[in-house]
């Protein structure tokens, strides 16, 4: 039995289930919408045209076929929809003809292999989009090696119990790194991913930056630049290291600055988007916390549990009282007691006593 959703400016047909797991005959989880409208939004505020798109875990082809319909014009020269599920090639067959779109063409290729047969089999990509159920580490490997140069690969890890360390021996074996359970847990969860990935591309002197990443409910996301290069590798590798007794892990920027921006403004100006307040308050919070040059934040229930203080300033007037000290300050999507700043602890501690 199917039901027919809708999820931004496409129709979908989608298979009916009492609950959202891996058991399902073809997977579809309404709750990553938003990870797929960021995708859409980060595509469309880069500079680059003609791009070669891989979808190697595709399973109802919702993000292909989203891409299809919401990528500008002359952002796809072909798009490659892979599942290693037979029923999945069938629906998303019939998906791509609900929203009357011809896929019996050369942009426009279908796939029934496994990701990584699919991957290496392929010339390569500018873009790559490893969203599985679980932890992405087998897809990494191939997918880092049919990386193009100026490509982005796109990943998603929902195994967040061993990222943020409720099992930190699951997290020694996939992600080579001691995680910890801490009030920070989903930022240094998501710099050992970030980390992990770049481990793997640069045996291949592929240099992966991120240029945005965030964490969100279930799961983290990052998104990296291939830049080509043994120096460039060898300046990714300077920047890992250990913080708040994790790691090792990335220590460097999780966003480049001015792409937030933009796709921020798009966000803003699109039809489809402008509309979802959760959306947008979501990229204005990570488009402020960009501008901070900044590893980790601070939790401001937990210092004042440790520090005794019984009264807590609003936030919003501990951030403003941070700045009128020259220093830079901003909420943090990691988590709603957060605050971002490169204020000294003792210093910020004189602010909220």
């Amino acid at each position: 039995m199917y039901n027919i959703i809708n999820e931004g400016s496409i129709n979908l047909k989608i298979p009916k289930a009492e609950k959202i797991s891996k058991e399902m005959d073809v997977f579809y989880n309404p709750v990553m919408g938003l990870n797929r409208d960021i995708s859409i939004l980060l595509l469309n505020s880069i500079n680059k045209e003609n791009m070669q798109i891989a979808d190697p875990l595709a399973a109802t082809g919702v993000r292909s076929i989203r891409f299809l319909k919401e990528l500008s014009k002359n952002k796809i020269k072909n798009i490659y929809i892979n599942d290693y599920n037979k029923d999945a090639i069938s629906l998303i067959k019939q998906n791509l003809a609900l929203n009357k779109i011809q896929y019996k063409n050369k942009k426009i290729i279908i796939k029934n292999q496994d990701a990584n047969l699919f991957l290496l089999n392929s010339n390569g990509f500018d873009y790559v989009d490893i969203d599985p159920f679980g932890a992405p580490i087998q897809f990494l490997d191939s997918a880092c090696k049919r990386l193009a140069r100026d490509g982005i690969l796109a990943v998603t890890a929902t195994d967040t119990s061993a990222l943020c360390g409720t099992s930190p021996k699951a997290c020694l074996r996939k992600y080579w790194s001691v995680p910890k359970k801490s009030a920070i847990m989903h930022e240094t969860g998501l710099r050992i991913l970030i980390r992990k990935a770049q481990l793997i591309a640069a045996q291949y002197d592929k240099a992966l930056f991120p240029i945005f990443s965030y964490s969100k409910e279930h799961y983290m996301r990052a998104f990296l630049k291939n830049n080509k290069g043994k120096n460039k590798v060898d300046r990714i590798l300077k920047q890992h290291g250990y913080f708040n007794n994790a790691g090792p892990l990335w220590l460097g920027k999780l966003w480049d600055k001015k792409l937030t921006n933009s796709i921020y403004k798009n966000a803003l100006k699109n039809r489809i988007f402008k509309n979802n307040r959760e959306l947008v308050n979501f990229l204005y919070i990570i488009k402020e916390e960009s501008k901070i040059n900044a590893a980790g934040f601070y939790d401001l229930h937990h210092i004042c549990g440790k520090n005794k203080i019984r009264h807590l300033q609003k936030k919003e007037d501990i951030i403003n009282n941070i700045k009128k000290l020259g220093y830079k300050a901003s909420e943090t999507h990691f988590k709603g007691e957060g605050v971002r700043s490169d204020i000294s602890y003792s210093e910020l501690i004189q602010i909220i006593s």
